[in-house]
C-alpha cells in the first residue's frame, strides 16, 4: 500500500522488468546464489560469457547479467574487470573492497583489503577521508568500495566511492552440500547468499541441519551451533526465536526463585473460593490466568442490571520488583507463542503452577468486581485481593456447545456439566448487556481469521484452518475490556501512575492513502478533518459476506496505528475508549504485572505495588514492552509462514484461487483462497507484456496491450515454489477472472455514481 504523499501527487509509472520478445520462464534467468556457486565452483578462471554460456542466457538477458556481476564485484564477492597481468606481490588493484580496521594514536584511519590470498600479510591501507554533510566516519567493521593509490613505501591511500553493506556476525540458516562443499542458506530473505564453509568449520553438521554460523567475510562462514533438524518443523519456531532475538532460557536465579515460590496464605485476603468461578481458554492453552462469573444485580435500584466478577492470577504475590524472576520478565516483556511451544515470559513453576488458575486449586488473585445496568453500562468497581479456586476450567468450544444445548468439556471440580447450566446461563446474560453498550461505543469492529497449525504427536504438520471464531470469544473479550476499562479509570480517578494501552487515531496520510485505496474499488470513505472507527464500520458491513470482505478488513487494519504501551494515558481509538489499559493476563503481558502494582499501590492492597524509581521508569519501559510486543509478533507471523510454506510444498504444481491483496512494481501479492498464505506472483512472470505499476489504480497495467491487473481482482495462481527456509511463495498466474464485483446499494442497485458513469458509457 503507498502513503498518502505518493497518492496526493498524482499517478506516478514506474517501468518494471519484463521479459522481451519469447515468453520465458520465470526460472530462467539464474540467482545470485546460482551464479556464484558456479563461479566459486569452477576450477577455471570465467568471464561473463562463461557465465552466459553456461545458463543460456541470451539478448537483453545479457544487461541483466553486466548488472549483476557488477553488484557482486562491488561487494568485492568477484574479481571485476578484463583480464590483467599478473601484480606484483603484494600489489593491490586499483579499485577494491576494503575493511575498516580502526584508527591509529595519530588519528588516521586504516583499513584491509576484503579479499586477501597472499601468504604475507596486506599491505597498510590509509583512509582519506571526505566527509560531506553530517555523514558519520566509517567505523571498525564497515565495509566500502575504495579507490586506491600506493605510496612510494609500498602502502595505499584509499578514498571511498561506496559504503557497502556490511555482512551479518551471525548467520542462521540450513546446511547443505553442494558439490562436496558446505553451503549455509540464510532463513532470513533478505540476505540473497549463500555462504561457502569448509569441511574443517562445519562442526560436524548434516545436510538439512538447522545451524548458526560466523561469518568470516567474503561469503564464508563458521558454523558455531547446530540447532537441530529442518525436517522436524519444530524447528520453524527455533529459527524465529533465534531471527529475533527472543530469549529462550532463564537464568538460574529466576528459575531457582520460580521453584522455591510457596502458594500465597490467605491473611487478609478476600475468600473468593465458594464463588463458582471458571476459566475458559483455548483448547490447547498453556496458561490460565483469567476466571469470571456473573449474576443478576439484587440492588432494586438496578433493575436488570449485573454484577459481574473478573478474577485474574495475583502474578505480583509472587514476582516481586528487582527480583530475579521480575528481570528476566521485563526482559521478555511478554509471552511468544508458536504452534509447538510457548516462550514464556515467567517460567513453568509460575506460567503452569501457581500462577494458574486449574480447577479445584486455592489461587491467589487480585479481583475486579464490575457492577453494570441492563443495558451494560458502568455503575461502579471494586478490586481486591482474594484467594479463589475456579470451579471448572472450560473450553471455548465446550461452552459454546453447552450454550446450544450439549455438553462442555474441560476440567471440572465438583460434579459435571449440569451444575454448571446456571453459571453458563447468567453468564451469557450479562454478556448480552454488554453488548448493548459495547454496539452503542461502536467499536472498530475489523473481522480477519485467524489461523490454526495442527501439529501430530511427531511435530509434523496435520492442518492449517482458520480458527473458529464463537460467541464464546466474545463473551470472554467483552468481560476482559470492562475489567480493563475499570482498571485504567481507578488509577486516572486517582491520577495515580500506571502503564496504560494507548491507540492513536490514524495518521492523516495514511487515511488519505486508505481513501484512495477504496476508491479503487468502488467503495467511499467518508472525508473529514476527524474520522471515527464508525466511519471505518460502514465501509466494513458493506463489504460484509461478500468475495472481498477479507481483503478490505485487512487494507482498514493496515490503515490504524500501532497500539503502545504508555504511563500517558491517551484512549484507545479502536475501542472507542477514553481510559484503557491492559490488565487481565500478567502471566504473559509484563504491562498487566505493571498495572496489578500500580492498582496495589494507588488502593493501599499490599507492600509490592509500584513505587519509587519505578515510577521514574514507566516512560523508558512502555517503549520497550512496546517494541517486545512487535518483536513477539514478528516472530510468531515468521514461524506461520514457514509451517504454511512447508504444509503447501507438497503441492507444487498445484492450482489454487485467490485475490490479489498487493500491487508493488515487482510483482503481484495474491493471497490464496484456501488456507490464507500468501504468495508473490514476480513481474518477470508476467511475460506476454511489458508491465509499469500505476499506484493511484493500484495496478500493473501492460504498456502494449492496456491489461490490467488490479488490487482485489480474483485470480487462479500455480504455486511454483514453497520454500519453508525463508517461508516465502512464488506463484504464477494462470487467469486473472476479474475485478471486484461493483458494490451494490439497497435491493440490488448500483450505486448512484457507478450507474451515472455506465448511463454515461452508454
Amino acid at each position: 500500500m503507498t502513503d498518502g504523499r505518493g497518492l496526493a501527487r498524482g499517478r506516478r509509472a514506474r517501468r518494471s522488468r519484463a521479459p522481451e520478445g519469447k515468453a520465458r520462464t520465470p526460472a530462467a534467468f539464474p540467482s545470485r546464489e546460482q551464479v556464484l556457486r558456479f563461479i566459486h565452483d569452477s576450477p577455471d578462471r570465467v568471464g561473463r560469457r562463461d557465465i552466459a554460456r553456461a545458463f543460456g542466457i541470451s539478448g537483453a538477458d545479457r544487461a541483466r547479467l553486466r548488472e549483476l556481476l557488477g553488484e557482486l564485484g562491488d561487494e568485492g564477492l568477484v574479481e571485476r574487470g578484463r583480464r590483467r597481468s599478473p601484480r606484483a606481490a603484494g600489489e593491490l588493484p586499483p579499485v577494491t573492497v576494503v575493511e575498516i580496521t580502526g584508527g591509529d594514536a595519530d588519528g588516521e584511519l586504516h583499513a584491509r583489503p576484503a579479499r586477501w590470498d597472499g601468504e604475507e600479510p596486506p599491505p597498510p591501507i590509509v583512509m582519506i577521508l571526505e566527509r560531506t554533510g553530517s555523514e558519520a566516519a566509517p567505523a571498525p567493521g564497515d565495509r566500502a568500495l575504495a579507490r586506491l593509490r600506493r605510496a612510494a613505501d609500498g602502502s595505499y591511500e584509499a578514498r571511498i566511492m561506496r559504503r557497502l553493506a556490511t555482512p551479518p556476525d551471525e548467520i542462521l540458516g540450513v546446511y547443505n552440500l553442494v558439490a562436496g562443499h558446505g553451503r549455509v542458506v540464510p532463513t532470513d530473505r533478505r540476505l540473497k547468499r549463500e555462504f561457502v564453509v569448509s569441511g574443517a568449520d562445519s562442526l560436524g553438521a548434516r545436510p538439512g541441519d538447522v545451524v548458526l554460523a560466523a561469518s568470516l567475510g567474503l561469503g564464508k562462514a563458521r558454523v558455531v551451533a547446530r540447532l537441530g533438524s529442518f525436517d522436524d518443523p519444530r524447528s520453524y519456531s527455533t529459527i524465529a526465536i533465534h531471527n529475533h532475538g527472543i530469549p529462550a532460557t532463564f537464568s538460574a536465579e529466576a528459575l531457582a526463585e520460580a521453584e522455591a515460590a510457596t502458594p500465597v496464605p490467605m491473611g487478609e485476603r478476600r475468600d473468593l473460593r465458594k464463588l463458582p468461578l471458571v476459566t475458559i481458554d483455548p483448547a490447547d492453552a498453556r496458561d490460565r490466568d483469567d476466571a469470571v462469573w456473573a449474576a443478576p444485580d439484587p440492588d432494586p435500584g438496578n433493575p436488570g442490571g449485573w454484577k459481574i466478577v473478573v478474577a485474574i492470577a495475583d502474578v505480583a504475590a509472587h514476582v516481586r520488583p528487582g527480583s530475579a524472576l521480575d528481570a528476566d520478565a521485563r526482559e521478555r516483556g511478554n509471552s511468544v507463542y508458536f504452534p509447538d511451544r510457548v516462550a514464556p515470559m515467567l517460567p513453568e513453576a509460575l506460567s503452569n503452577g501457581l500462577c494458574s488458575l486449574e480447577a479445584g486449586a486455592d489461587r491467589a488473585c487480585l479481583t475486579a468486581f464490575l457492577w453494570i445496568d441492563a443495558d451494560g453500562g458502568p455503575r461502579r468497581h471494586e478490586f481486591v485481593r482474594g484467594t479463589m479456586r475456579a470451579a471448572a476450567n472450560l473450553t471455548y468450544r465446550g461452552v459454546q456447545d453447552l450454550r446450544d444445548g450439549g455438553d462442555a468439556d474441560g476440567d471440572h471440580a465438583d460434579g459435571g456439566a449440569p451444575a454448571l447450566d446456571p453459571v453458563i446461563r447468567d453468564l451469557y446474560g450479562a454478556y448480552a448487556a454488554l453488548l448493548r453498550a459495547r454496539e452503542r461505543r461502536r467499536p472498530l469492529d475489523i473481522e480477519l481469521p485467524e489461523l490454526r497449525v495442527a501439529l501430530g504427536a511427531d511435530g509434523h504438520m496435520e492442518s492449517v484452518r482458520p480458527r473458529a471464531r464463537l460467541d464464546s470469544h466474545r463473551l470472554i473479550e467483552e468481560f476482559m475490556i470492562a475489567a480493563n476499562v475499570a482498571a485504567a479509570e481507578t488509577l486516572s480517578d486517582r491520577d495515580a501512575p500506571g502503564m496504560f494501552r494507548v491507540h492513536d487515531r490514524p495518521d492523516d496520510e495514511k487515511v488519505e492513502a486508505l481513501r484512495e485505496l477504496l476508491a479503487s474499488l468502488d467503495l467511499r470513505l467518508a472525508t473529514g478533518p476527524a474520522v471515527r472507527a464508525e466511519h471505518f464500520n460502514r465501509i466494513l458491513n458493506r463489504v460484509a459476506g461478500t468475495p472481498h470482505a477479507r481483503l478490505v478488513n485487512e487494507v482498514v487494519l493496515r490503515s490504524q496505528s500501532q497500539a503502545l504501551y504508555s504511563p500517558d494515558g491517551g484512549g484507545h481509538f479502536g475501542l472507542n475508549l477514553r481510559h484503557y489499559a491492559h490488565f487481565t493476563s500478567p502471566i504473559r503481558r509484563y504491562a498487566d504485572l505493571v498495572m496489578h502494582r500500580a492498582l496495589i499501590a494507588a488502593l493501599g492492597l499490599g507492600d509490592d505495588g509500584l513505587a519509587g524509581s519505578a515510577v521514574d521508569e514507566l516512560p523508558g519501559l512502555g517503549e520497550r514492552i512496546s517494541a517486545a510486543e512487535r518483536r513477539a509478533m514478528a516472530a510468531e507471523r515468521e514461524a506461520l509462514n514457514r509451517y504454511l510454506a512447508a504444509y503447501l510444498e507438497p503441492r507444487r504444481g498445484a492450482a489454487f484461487t485467490g485475490r490479489i491483496s498487493g500491487v508493488t512494481r515487482f510483482g503481484l501479492f495474491v493471497t490464496l483462497d484456501d488456507v490464507g498464505a500468501d504468495g508473490l506472483v514476480p513481474v518477470r512472470a508476467l511475460a506476454d507484456d511489458f508491465y509499469v505499476h500505476d499506484e493511484t489504480r493500484h495496478a500493473l497495467v501492460g504498456e502494449r496491450t492496456g491489461k490490467t491487473h488490479a488490487l482485489g481482482s480474483a485470480v487462479d495462481v500455480r504455486l511454483v515454489e514453497a520454500d519453508a527456509v525463508t517461508g516465502s511463495l512464488r506463484l504464477e498466474l494462470i487467469e486473472e477472472r476479474g475485478p471486484l464485483p461493483a458494490r451494490r446499494g439497497k435491493a440490488g442497485r448500483e450505486p448512484r455514481k457507478a450507474r451515472k458513469r455506465r448511463n454515461r458509457r452508454g
